[in-house]
């Protein structure tokens, strides 16, 4: 993938865990990489087939001068959610932030911290059995739509289903969604868990009654088993209410284990 970079922009900002930076300000500076494909810019010599890196300057500025952070891990965050989710071009980018003139009682040539974040496709499965289901539903999408990590989100339909695992309940509100993240599996998983806690999620049954349930179904085409996160979700190819909303929006997306489509796995489900 081909490069835009831009070196050493000095910003004059106040950021700092101590009071009197927040007060006094002080230089940093800021550095971009961004991965974008330039062929048609280099074949037509147009603008608009690149990226301006005159505007991304000028947005790095704004989001280093227009906020106050405690860490620069943070204004390295601001400044890649900013620019991945106002150039459209750029599918991904390495920031870093030097702090040539930080509190640190030493001599030194500056402190500094690099991140890299890009776009990623996740897919979200969704359900509800107690209260106003559809409004819970509704307003996690909402919420996921209003994040500045999230883009594209594309919802599937709801439709009524009948408890698994755990019977003895009322049936449930389920659906699905697709969507654009910048966030890793964890940082995503993080925003679910705080979207299920401002609908009042609370974990007393497995597979019990819940207010809203959000679980990451997909995270591009990755495995992974960790004590709190399993990816491709460990039941969903025999979970009738995650496959047939999932196959209204992705019936194509292919089972990084299975090998098989959403559609396939379904068609499975029914078979049984």
């Amino acid at each position: 993938m081909d490069k835009i970079c831009i070196d050493d922009l000095k910003i004059f900002a106040r950021h700092g865990v101590f009071e009197h930076e927040n007060i006094n300000g002080q230089n940093f500076y800021g550095s971009a990489v961004m991965y974008v494909d330039t062929e048609r810019a280099g074949i037509h010599d147009s603008l608009e087939d690149s990226v301006d890196y005159g505007s991304v300057s000028l947005l790095i500025r704004k989001v280093m001068t227009e906020n106050t952070y405690k860490l620069i891990e943070t204004a390295a965050q601001a400044v890649a959610t900013a620019v991945l989710s106002n150039f459209s071009l750029v599918e991904k980018i390495e920031v870093e932030i030097r702090k040539p003139e930080a509190p640190v009682p030493m001599e030194f040539r500056s402190v500094s911290v690099r991140i890299e974040r890009s776009w990623h496709t996740a897919v979200i499965a969704f359900g509800s059995n107690i209260g106003d289901s559809r409004g819970y539903i509704t307003g996690a999408i909402n919420a996921l739509e209003n994040s500045p990590y999230i883009k594209n989100l594309l919802p599937s339909q709801l439709m009524v289903t009948k408890p698994y695992g755990y019977t003895d309940q009322s049936d449930f509100l389920n659906g699905a969604a697709i969507c654009k993240t910048i966030l890793s599996p964890h940082g995503l998983l993080d925003l679910l868990h705080d979207i299920e806690n401002e609908a009042g999620r609370k974990r007393e049954i497995h597979w019990g009654p819940r207010t809203l349930d959000l679980d990451i179904i997909f995270y591009d085409d990755i495995t992974m088993n960790d004590p709190d996160l399993i990816i491709p979700h460990a039941d969903m190819h025999n979970r009738n209410f995650v496959l047939a909303p999932l196959a209204q929006i992705a019936p194509d997306y292919r089972h990084p284990v299975f090998g098989k489509t959403v559609r396939e796995l379904l068609r499975e489900v029914k078979a049984k």
